[in-house]
């Protein structure tokens, strides 16, 4: 395999691809690497990790076809290092010769017998606005669970949901719920649960695309989507995402949902964002802000025993019995600054129950948050 190609085109194609490698100990040392495949002047990246698989399409000068699994860091370590030019990449069967301008690199290849075959794409193919799913995706992938002891946590669940599509995410202690209303991706009653490492790749990947398709398979879902001014065509330049679907069933949110709020404060987005990034400095490890709601207002405040207090008075409209209500401070700067528009409310049945942020201009997200017992 040898070809020519612009050092900053190859070092962005490196970076999509090994994303996805693998970097777990005692994992096959081949998911490590990133598979070359050239066809002409048809170069594809891939790398993966078995759950996950990133695929770059872009043109190359291709001299000599082949297929070599390169050492993914490393390789894309080396061609970021390099001086702008362009970079010549010459793979035999057991090294890669990697060369530009006076620069010269070796590298050992890993066999690419080894490196797994990637799944036949699903017939059925929907297009999505890849500016609005970004956006839903910013607002949900958050509250997902990190913590792969609980892997049914750690998806999305994208089910659908009237004449539209619905994400859901939850870690236990929050929940984010948006609706994409008129996105017919999936058939009525119909629901898969998409890890949200995947997701968060995707959002990635989607920044400044305009159109991303999907396709479903029975185990994995796939997002491709076209380089910009590429035409729509999986043998076009741009970058393919699959991911292995997550097995399980997904918690029944509806019922952490209250179906009345007889508290409900509305207050500035920006306002409160800024409040809130200045009293929670005082809110040091796992110490919440607690927030007094009362007529006319609400006073943000944090204390650290042998560090320190904050307090901030905001001015608001709160309609309900005046209360204190305590929060993880991340989790509630998370929900507040998903929500779209310039005002937000909070509403609460107590200071035990979840509490949820909306937006008063629009309806189709609502992040659900625990509070913190506080003595």
């Amino acid at each position: 395999m040898k070809f020519r190609c612009e050092r900053d085109v190859l070092v962005e194609a490196l970076g999509g691809a090994t994303r996805a490698a693998t970097t777990r100990g005692g994992a096959l040392p081949v998911l490590s690497g990133v598979k070359a495949a050239l066809s002409g002047d048809r170069l594809v990246l891939t790398g993966s990790d078995l759950d996950l698989t990133i695929q770059v399409v872009l043109t190359v000068a291709g001299t000599a076809d082949g297929v070599a699994v390169l050492p993914g860091r490393l390789t894309a370590d080396i061609v970021r290092a390099l001086e702008p030019g362009a970079v010549h990449v010459d793979a035999g069967d057991t090294e890669a010769q990697i060369t530009s301008g006076r620069s010269h690199f070796s590298v050992r290849l890993l066999p690419a017998d080894d490196f797994p075959r990637v799944a036949d794409l699903a017939a059925d193919e929907v297009v999505l606005d890849a500016e609005a799913l970004v956006d839903a995706l910013r607002q949900v992938v958050p509250a997902a669970s990190h913590d792969d002891a609980r892997p049914i946590l750690t998806g999305v669940l994208m089910a659908a949901e009237g004449d539209g599509l619905r994400l859901v995410a939850t870690d236990s202690y929050r929940l984010a719920v948006r609706d994409l209303p008129g996105v017919s991706v999936l058939r009525e009653g119909q629901s898969v649960l998409v890890p949200s490492r995947a997701l968060g790749e995707l959002a990635r990947i989607l920044a400044g695309a305009e159109r991303v398709s999907l396709r479903l398979g029975e185990r994995d879902a796939t997002f491709e989507v076209a380089a910009a001014g590429a035409p729509d065509d999986a043998s076009s330049p741009g970058t393919r995402l699959t991911t292995r679907l997550i097995e399980g069933q997904f918690p029944n949110y509806r019922q952490l949902i209250p179906e009345r709020h007889p508290n409900c404060l509305t207050v500035g987005r920006e306002p409160l964002l800024d409040a809130l990034r200045r009293v929670k400095l005082l809110a040091r490890e796992t110490i919440p802000v607690r927030l007094a709601l009362r007529a006319g207002g609400v006073q943000l405040s944090a204390t650290t025993q042998d560090v320190g207090q904050a307090e901030e008075d905001l001015d608001a409209k709160y309609d309900g019995a005046e209360m204190n209500i305590s929060f993880n401070p991340e989790y509630l700067a998370d929900g507040i600054e998903a929500v779209a528009g310039d005002e937000v409310t909070l509403e609460t049945l107590d200071s035990v129950k979840p509490a949820v942020v909306r937006s008063v201009e629009r309806s189709d997200y609502l992040y659900l948050l625990m509070p913190i017992r506080v003595s």
